[in-house]
């Protein structure tokens, strides 16, 4: 079978220019803030009119929050294209200024511990996406018909781009978001959660209000306008609950919805099977059109493929439509709490997409997708480089590619029976799910405890390094090898090819000799990350 050609492939071509390019993007996250450390986000409000003709948004956005002890100052996220034009604290006017895209809040006598609802009205002109959905920003555009098209992307910039926030991936709104999107008659709004009404406005305008009562990464409120019209059908999970499925499709393409709707049913299956019952029964499953290659976002998953396929095992199929909804798992449940560890929500998102192959095609199918991530891999930086690391410095190609080899790696270590329960785990435990985040740490953890086996040195090498395992070979008979890994710590076992065929055996960094009367082969099916020094 030929490695698919996919979406990764521009991922890693533009994640090199986004990273040339780091000092002149918005980033999010990193150090967090002092002022910012003793707020948690409790709900966003945000009510928001958009005006496609001035390419503006006018409105406010209200943010409960609860402060671990008083302050004299509330610190906000809000891109510098904005202008605040009012601020209220649990409705008392405060005072506030704006500097290098953040929002300073006073009052005289500061303000007490506890709950605090701040409202802030704002108007601007968003930043305009440079090269979404990398370098993200507002795509204000029209479809085929002449309606107006409005995309947003903000993974690496955040939530800021457009509405006020704590923008950290360390807190979430624990009770939610409630958006009120108000646009020319005519157009819809997608966004996450479940439509609550539609408003007819009497300025020939409408305004659309959308709930979630999860918790959700501030990348992923947002909203795309469109001419969309709904196509839905139910779909009944792994545990027997029913979830709407909803595709907001332009209405130029409602022909091609309904083939999205059956791929994304079965593509459904194959998730829930290694990962358990979609992450989000109380709303639904979601896809809105764009005019990008798409994002994940919670509930909404955006999708731009222009109804293109490749087939596997005879099926139609779409790495770009499967990978972002993968990350209903693996970035919208199971959540980074520093995007140092970006590579656990896009490695395992990409290593899911080999399990696609499996399931589609067979075996042979997964391991030539997994030899593909294992060739892509440039090794050029550490994927978790420390810790409070923003968006732009984290990145890279290899928090994919490597990221899902790595989960790869593990499999072969552990075996199918450790590793595929273990990994169900990680998706299904509260432990490490919705309102808790986790970190490479409690990765190596689960699987070092789980398995009986000390991980440890294996993921640092492979995640906190630019190593790779080195396997020394040295010929000491005619007949006779021996072998041995210079990585100290590590421990692992092995496929050799000596001239009476295959064998197994653990290796670590004491010698084992073998006996062939052909040099041996180390690791032929690339289970690993490595290079082999004859001697």
């Amino acid at each position: 079978m030929l490695l698919k050609i996919n979406c990764l492939t521009m991922i890693i071509l533009f994640s090199n220019a986004v990273y040339a390019q780091a000092p002149r993007q918005m980033s999010s996250g990193g150090i967090l803030k002092p002022l910012q450390a003793i707020i948690d986000i409790r709900h966003y409000t945000i009510a928001l009119a958009v005006d496609t003709d001035k390419k503006s948004l006018d409105g406010y956005t209200e943010v409960e929050l609860v402060l671990s002890k008083p302050t004299d100052t509330i610190l906000l996220d809000l891109a510098h294209q904005y202008t605040v034009t009012k601020i209220n604290v649990s409705k008392i006017p405060a005072q506030f200024t704006q500097s290098s895209d953040m929002v300073f809040i006073t009052k005289a006598g500061g303000f007490k511990a506890g709950r605090q609802s701040v409202k802030i009205e704002y108007n601007g002109m968003p930043a305009v996406a440079v090269r979404p959905p990398w370098q993200g920003g507002f795509t204000w555009t029209k479809d085929k018909n002449g309606a107006p098209w409005v995309v947003i992307n903000c993974q690496f910039e955040g939530g800021k781009i457009y509405f006020p926030c704590k923008d950290h991936p360390s807190d979430e709104p624990n009770e939610g978001v409630d958006l009120f999107i108000n646009v020319s008659k005519g157009l819809a709004v997608a966004a996450p959660g479940l439509l609550q009404s539609t408003i007819p406005q009497k300025n020939n305008t409408v305004t659309y209000h959308w709930k979630t009562n999860y918790t959700i990464s501030n990348y992923c409120i947002l909203f795309n306008v469109g001419n969309y019209k709904v196509v839905s059908r139910d779909y009944t999970t792994i545990a027997g609950n029913k979830v709407p499925m909803q595709f907001y499709v332009l209405a130029q393409d409602t022909a091609y919805a309904a083939h999205v709707l059956d791929i994304r049913e079965r593509d459904t299956r194959i998730l829930e099977k290694y990962f358990g019952e979609y992450p989000w029964v109380k709303e639904k499953i979601g896809i809105a059109q764009v005019s990008n290659p798409g994002m994940e976002h919670q509930t909404m998953i955006s999708y731009g493929d222009r109804f293109t396929y490749i087939k596997v095992g005879g099926q139609d199929y779409s790495d770009n439509l499967y990978h972002e909804f993968a990350h209903e798992w693996w970035a919208n449940k199971v959540t980074n709490k520093d995007w140092a560890h970006m590579w656990i929500q896009e490695g395992i998102a990409t290593y899911a997409e080999a399990l696609a192959y499996r399931e589609l095609a067979g075996e042979e199918a997964y391991e030539e997708v997994i030899a593909r991530d294992r060739i892509r891999t440039r090794n050029i930086k550490p994927l978790v480089q420390g810790d409070q690391i923003n968006t732009v410095d984290t990145y890279s190609g290899d928090i994919y590619v490597k990221g899902a080899f790595f989960m790869h790696t593990l499999r072969y270590v552990i075996g199918d029976s450790l590793f595929f329960p273990l990994l169900k785990k990680l998706a299904t435990d509260p432990a490490y799910t919705y309102d808790n985040f986790v970190v490479t740490d409690d990765v190596e953890k689960l699987f070092s405890n789980g398995s009986g086996n000390g991980l440890k040195p294996l993921f640092d090498l492979y995640l906190r390094t630019t190593n790779k395992l080195e396997f020394s070979v040295k010929q000491v008979q005619p007949n006779s090898y021996q072998v041995k890994l210079l990585n100290p710590g590590i421990r692992i076992p092995v496929a050799i090819i000596t001239n009476t065929g295959t064998e197994k055996i653990m290796v670590g960094n004491e010698v084992v000799v073998i006996k062939s009367s052909t040099p041996p082969v180390i690791d032929p099916k690339a289970a690993y990350f490595k290079r082999v020094i004859m001697e």
